[in-house]
């Protein structure tokens, strides 16, 4: 017995949205904005933002992590949120394509890059606490905001639209715990 999809009223709609443009602003600053400062023996300072790191990844040719960062950074989070705006924008006219990369988001999206870019902060911050000071900035910030925030929306549209490989699961895990309940 699978769920029919939600219908979306105009104020949720709008409210969708509202969050996507957020999100994105979100992004665009964690992007841009400087997210660490690093000192080192109180002579040399650097700051950085993911966009200029990534350039500096360039400019010394560490390709490979260029091209890890840049994507899972900078270029899936963009075509993240491009996809839900899609989906938003014609949420009754969903073709294949856009329902099966609403399907991939809700099932990946909780591993995005978040998490390892976190850890590899706080590695540095460890690592190099005796030789050098550092601090974390606003597009740090802005950055986990606009992660979490597409999380949150990217959920929510499974949700309402009724996506049957993600809420198909569900349903047939309640329908068996209802079964062997009335055994």
């Amino acid at each position: 017995m699978a769920e029919k999809p939600t219908y979306i009223g105009p104020k949720q709609l709008l409210l969708m949205r509202l969050l996507l443009a957020v999100a994105l602003l979100s992004l665009v600053a964690g992007l841009f904005l400087p997210i660490v400062t690093i000192e080192k023996f109180y002579l040399v300072e650097n700051t950085f933002s993911i966009l200029s790191g990534v350039v500096q990844l360039f400019i010394e040719q560490r390709y490979v992590l260029f091209v890890l960062i840049g994507c899972f950074s900078i270029l899936l989070p963009l075509l993240k949120l491009g996809v839900l705006y899609q989906i938003l924008e014609a949420p009754d006219t969903q073709t294949v394509h856009s329902r099966r990369y609403l399907h991939w988001m809700h099932l990946y999206g909780k591993w995005s890059m978040l998490d390892v870019f976190v850890v590899a902060i706080l590695v540095v911050s460890v690592k190099l606490g005796a030789i050098a000071q550092v601090q974390m900035h606003l597009g740090l910030y802005a950055f986990a905001f606009s992660v979490l925030l597409t999380m949150v929306i990217t959920a929510r549209v499974v949700s309402i639209t009724g996506d049957p490989l993600v809420n198909g699961k569900a349903n047939n895990q309640r329908n068996l715990s209802d079964e062997s309940s009335e055994s």
